[in-house]
C-alpha cells in the first residue's frame, strides 16, 4: 500500500494512500478540535462552526459551494465529533484541485455573516430539539455526561439551545483561530491521486493556515454516575457503562474484542442470551469508545417496562460469565470481524482517508495494516477475561435510562450486585 506522509512548514500533516485502480478520490481536512475542546460557555461552537463553514466565503456564496462540487458530480460534507471535526469531499480524480480549493476556502475565508449565522443557529436549535425527541439518541448524551460529569468530554456535541443562541461571529473567529492550528490539522486523501501533487497544492492553499500555537484539551477523567428520565414511552432505553481503554493503550484492541464477543452481532452472547433465548428486549449491543486519554465500555438495550430490570440483571450476569470463560472460537470470530472491518475500509476511499487521518491525529503516525492485524491476532481468551473481570468489579459504573424506567435498578445497586455476581460466578 502506497501510504505517504509529509509535514508542511506550518505543522499541517499531509497523508495519502494512492489507489490508482480507482477513478475517484476522497480528500479532507481533519482538525483535532471537537466538543471536548470547548469551554462550558462554548458548548456547541465546534458544531456550529462546521455548519457555518458552508454558508459563504469571500469568493463563494453558500449556493456556489454546493453547485461547484455538484457540477462535477462530487459531494462534500463535514462532521463534528468529541475529539475532531472533519471537512471532506469525494470527486473524480481530475477534480481533486477543485475540491481542495473549496475546502481551503471554507476553512480560511468564511464570512460568518450575521443573517446566515442567525438562520443556522435556528436550524441547529431544531436539530437539538429533534435529538431531545429521540430517546434512543438522547440517552447517549445523558450517558456521556454521567460518565464524565462537569467535563468538556461529557457535554453534548450539539450544545444547548442557550449556548448556541449566544454565539457571535467574533466568537466563531476566536474559536477557529485558537483551535484550527497547523499542529492539530491533517489533510488526508485516498484514491486516484499523487502525494507530491497534493502536497504542492496544500502548501500553496494552506500556507497561512493555523499559525497560532495549538491548545491541548483538558485531561479526561472517567467518574461514572447515573442519569434517569421518566418518559411516557413504550420502550425504555438503557445504557450501562464502565471504564474503558484509551485508543493508544495496549489493551485497546482487547476491549474491542470483548465488545464484539459480548454484543457485536446476532451471534454475540448478549443477543443470543437476552434477546433470542429470553426475549427480554428488542435490541441489545455492546460498544467501546476510546478517546485520547480515556475510554468507556458500554451496553445499550431497548426494552419494555416489564423487562427493564431483568435486562440489566442478565447483562451483568453475562458479563460475569464471560469474565471467567471466553472460548477460542469466540475470540477468533471477533478477530475476524475486526480484520474484515480494516480490509473493507481499504475498498472505500472515504473510509480510508478518515482512517489514515485519525491515525496521524491520535497516534502520530500511520498504522500499517500488518501491525494492526498482528495486534488483533495477539488477543487471547485470557486477556479478554482479565479485561471483563475489571469491569465486573468496577466500583463506578455509569447508567443512563429514559422512558418507563421504574424497574431499572440504581447505579449503586448495579455496582453492589456486580461484585456479588462476580463472587458467585467465580
Amino acid at each position: 500500500m502506497a501510504v505517504e506522509v509529509t509535514k508542511l512548514e506550518n505543522g499541517i500533516t499531509v497523508v495519502t494512500h494512492s489507489m490508482p485502480h480507482l477513478a475517484s478520490a476522497a480528500l479532507g481536512v481533519w482538525v483535532a478540535a471537537g466538543s471536548r475542546s470547548e469551554a462550558a460557555d462554548e458548548n456547541g461552537i465546534s458544531h456550529l462552526l462546521e455548519h457555518m463553514a458552508f454558508k459563504g466565503t469571500k469568493k463563494r456564496s453558500a449556493k456556489d459551494i454546493a453547485e461547484e462540487i455538484e457540477n462535477v458530480g462530487g459531494e462534500v460534507n463535514a462532521a463534528t465529533s468529541i475529539e475532531s471535526t472533519s471537512y471532506y469531499a469525494r470527486v473524480l480524480a481530475g477534480d481533486v484541485p477543485l475540491a481542495l480549493d473549496i475546502l481551503s476556502d471554507i476553512l480560511q475565508n468564511s464570512l460568518f455573516e450575521p443573517d446566515e449565522l442567525d438562520r443556522e443557529k435556528h436550524v441547529i436549535g431544531q436539530e437539538i430539539g429533534a435529538a431531545l425527541d429521540a430517546p434512543e439518541d438522547f440517552v447517549f448524551d445523558m450517558f456521556q455526561q454521567a460518565a464524565f460529569p462537569g467535563q468538556a468530554i461529557g457535554r453534548p456535541i450539539l450544545g444547548s439551545i442557550e449556548t448556541v443562541k449566544s454565539f457571535s461571529d467574533d466568537a466563531l473567529r476566536t474559536y477557529l483561530n485558537r483551535h484550527y492550528t497547523g499542529g492539530r490539522t491533517v489533510i488526508a486523501a485516498a484514491g486516484k491521486l499523487g502525494h507530491r501533487e497534493l502536497v504542492r497544492m496544500a502548501r500553496r492553499k494552506f500556507q497561512h493556515f493555523g499559525e497560532a500555537e495549538s491548545v491541548v484539551p483538558e485531561r479526561a477523567v472517567y467518574v461514572g454516575g447515573e442519569a434517569r428520565e421518566e418518559r411516557d414511552l413504550m420502550e425504555a432505553q438503557v445504557v450501562l457503562g464502565f471504564p474503558g481503554i484509551a485508543y493508544g493503550a495496549d489493551d485497546y484492541i482487547t476491549a474491542q474484542i470483548a465488545s464484539s464477543i459480548l454484543g457485536g452481532g446476532m451471534s454475540s452472547r448478549l443477543f443470543q442470551e437476552i434477546r433470542e433465548k429470553r426475549g427480554l428486549c428488542y435490541s441489545i449491543y455492546a460498544f467501546h469508545w476510546g478517546f485520547e486519554d480515556a475510554g468507556i465500555f458500554g451496553i445499550s438495550a431497548a426494552t419494555g417496562e416489564r423487562d427493564a430490570g431483568a435486562v440489566v440483571e442478565e447483562t451483568m450476569n453475562e458479563i460475569a460469565r464471560a469474565s471467567t470463560a471466553v472460548t477460542a472460537v469466540e475470540v477468533k470470530r471477533a478477530q475476524s470481524q475486526l480484520r474484515a472491518g480494516l480490509l473493507m475500509a481499504l475498498e472505500s476511499p472515504v473510509a480510508r482517508a478518515g482512517q489514515i487521518a485519525r491515525h496521524i491525529m491520535f497516534h502520530g503516525r500511520t498504522l500499517p495494516l500488518d501491525e494492526l492485524v498482528t495486534r488483533i491476532n495477539a488477543v487471547t481468551p485470557q486477556k479478554v477475561c482479565e479485561f471483563l473481570e475489571k469491569i465486573v468489579v468496577a466500583p463506578n459504573p455509569t447508567l443512563a435510562a429514559i422512558g418507563p424506567i421504574a424497574k431499572v435498578p440504581s447505579v449503586d445497586s448495579i455496582a453492589a450486585g456486580a461484585v456479588s455476581t462476580k463472587a458467585s460466578a467465580a
